[in-house]
């Protein structure tokens, strides 16, 4: 809203400002409303109508006190920016004695607030469309408020769609319902909902209730504003809040402009804690922000390079462009250095510490935290009988793992090139995943071992050949598997025990487990196949596949090979690598998942793999 826009305007035709009563069977008693109708309102048309809620506090006259409504809508009025409508700001405490005074917090004051509900529906509406020139369809009705009128916006305007087609809820209190009751049907909310706002500061200590429930209107794709800006729980953002939301009111919306409204975006939720920015705005561009005075050039690296424009305070800023789903490592690059960006969470990827960046994805569902049991993942450090040097492994144990008496099956998941036994951890979200697909009986409990598939060899694709994976191979089965079966409550025969990795992982599951699908029914190569260009490495072991063709058939229960699409830069070797595959009549599952060579793919062949195995 710009300056003085809520500050009365001389010359201009202004709207009337009337107080009310009307019978509230609900109540049982008469209440009070504060009723505005448009410049030049005449009862020979027919005009919608907005309900605007006041907060936990007020009263029928908060708005008028601290939020100048009328002013504002005059002013846009006179601006042509608004469609003539009349406003009505109730007594959102629907009790006998409804004044703001003592304690409002009171269980039987705020449990009024839930009452209003039925006055709103079945007393104050048609009291409004009786005394009142009104449009009285569901496409004519709007409900918006601040604070606990917020939350009861939500609450009512998503509960009765029947009712109201457009729906705001500014800075919205706890009182709000969790996102899967106020829109247990996503698909009827998309089909009657005109427009639905949700607006916030930044810096109201509220805005947990507006974010989860944006979160969960983004996940199942329902058109909606989230409309973040400077401020606290105040009246600053209130009447911005008005002054935005009315000007959608009763006109066509542009469903695919809605993501740009805003002025903020919401801090990623990889940054260190309180950190701002990055921030991540509603069509997945990022801002972000860093400040480094001495500085004379600054980029973010994220694959691709964005300038930052430095600022008089020292401050560098990049808004990207949209970024796709999921978790991407990404550095500073100050004078031509890269380092890790101090607000953001660092994680060991690309063979150092880099910073990390969570980009929401509407089908990441599979991965959030849900209220289900939760496993543990447990940190050992073990001396491996293979290399005499001691090692650390990440185990994943499922939900009443330390209650029970079973032997659960094991399945041994590697990490990429330039990554250790954290990655499948904390980049790829194994615990959660497996949590909710546990939750969901999609897939058998079981453990999860993330092992360090590093050696002591340089490391690369020039000092990646034979001896390096067969050294790995003697890891796996003197060091890890002994440790493992030795110390964690599991199954020890190859129906139980599986095998999977990414990209150099996946090659090591092509190496150790081909080599011993006596030890592994399952095996799992996610973005990886034999080097077409290298058939040093790669001959021998076709020709160990083809001359054991039978067995490897035999003995695995699943060969899954997946990959992120043709931009995976692993697609080419696994094409060739599957052609000869189908020449040998090796059997295997086939799946792809546009991505690239990145950790979204990898969470989702996981998610895919782990409800295939030990069934």
């Amino acid at each position: 809203m710009p300056q003085g826009f809520d500050q009365v305007r001389t010359g201009i035709a202004t709207g009337k400002l009337d107080s009310v009563t009307y019978a509230s069977k609900t109540v049982g008693t008469t209440r009070r409303a504060l009723i505005y109708t448009p410049p030049g309102y005449s009862k020979k048309k027919k005009y919608p109508v907005l309900y605007l809620l006041h907060g936990i506090g007020g009263d029928e006259k908060e708005w008028l006190r601290g939020g100048k409504p009328q002013v504002i809508l005059d002013n846009l009025y006179a601006e042509k920016k608004l469609e003539p409508m009349i406003v009505v700001m109730p007594n959102g405490r629907a009790m006998k004695d409804d004044r703001a005074v003592g304690n409002v917090f009171d269980k039987d004051k705020v449990e009024a607030f839930a009452t209003f509900e039925k006055d709103l529906l079945n007393d104050l509406i048609p009291f409004v469309e009786k005394k009142y020139a009104t449009l009285t369809d569901r496409e004519h009705r709007a409900i918006a408020g601040l604070s606990m009128g917020g939350g009861q916006s939500l609450n009512f305007g998503l509960g009765n769609l029947d009712k109201f087609a457009w729906v705001g809820g500014f800075s919205s209190a706890p009182n709000t319902k969790k996102p899967e009751e106020l829109v247990p049907n996503p698909d009827e909310a998309k089909k009657q909902l005109k427009l639905l706002w949700i607006s916030c500061g930044d810096a109201d200590g509220l805005i947990t209730f507006s974010k989860r429930t944006h979160d969960y209107l983004y996940e199942h794709n329902v058109p909606h504003v989230y409309y973040i800006e400077p401020g606290v729980h105040d009246f600053k953002v209130w009447k911005n809040g008005l002054y935005m939301f009315s000007q959608f009111l009763f006109k066509p919306v542009d469903v695919a402009s809605l993501p740009k409204y805003t002025i903020l975006g919401t801090p990623a939720s990889t940054n260190i804690r309180s950190a701002k920015y990055p921030q991540i705005l509603p069509n997945n561009r990022v801002i972000f922000r860093v400040k480094a005075p001495e500085a004379q050039k600054v980029q973010i690296d994220l694959g691709k390079k964005y300038a930052m424009v430095k600022d008089t305070s020292g401050f560098w800023t990049v808004t990207t462009d949209s970024i796709s789903r999921g978790f991407h490592y990404y550095s500073l690059l100050i004078d031509g250095v890269a380092v890790v960006d101090p607000a953001s969470e660092t994680f060991y990827g690309m063979g150092r510490m880099a910073s990390g960046i969570e980009i929401p994805d509407r089908d990441g569902g599979y991965y959030a935290q849900k209220e289900v049991p939760h496993g543990d993942i447990r940190i050992n450090r073990y001396l491996s009988k293979a290399s005499n040097t001691w090692r650390e492994m990440y185990v994943y144990t499922p939900p009443g793992y330390d209650q029970s008496s079973e032997k659960y099956p094991v399945l041994y998941l590697l990490h990429g090139g330039g990554e250790d036994q954290r990655g499948w951890a904390t980049q790829g979200r194994t615990n959660l995943i497996l949590d909710n697909l546990i939750a969901q009986k999609k897939a058998k409990p079981m453990v999860i071992v993330m092992l360090d598939g590093n050696g002591n060899s340089p490391g690369g694709l020039a000092g990646f050949n034979e001896n390096v994976l067969r050294a790995f191979e003697n890891e796996l089965k003197l060091g890890a598997i002994p440790f493992v079966e030795s110390n964690f409550k599991v199954a020890t025969d190859a129906k139980n025990r599986a095998l999977a990795g990414l990209s150099m992982g996946g090659l090591q599951t092509l190496y150790a487990g081909i080599k011993n699908t006596d030890l592994f029914s399952s095996l799992g190569v996610f973005s990886s196949g034999w080097f077409a260009n290298n058939p040093t490495l790669s001959d021998p072991q076709y020709e160990f596949m083809k001359a054991n063709a039978s067995t490897i058939n035999r003995n695995l229960k699943n060969l899954w090979i997946s990959m992120g699409g043709k931009e995976d830069i692993a697609h080419q070797n696994c094409q060739v690598m599957m052609k000869k595959f189908d020449d040998m009549g090796i059997k295997y599952q086939y799946s792809e998942y546009a991505g690239g060579h990145t950790w979204p793919v990898w969470r989702h062949d996981l998610f895919g793999f782990s409800q295939v195995l030990f069934k």
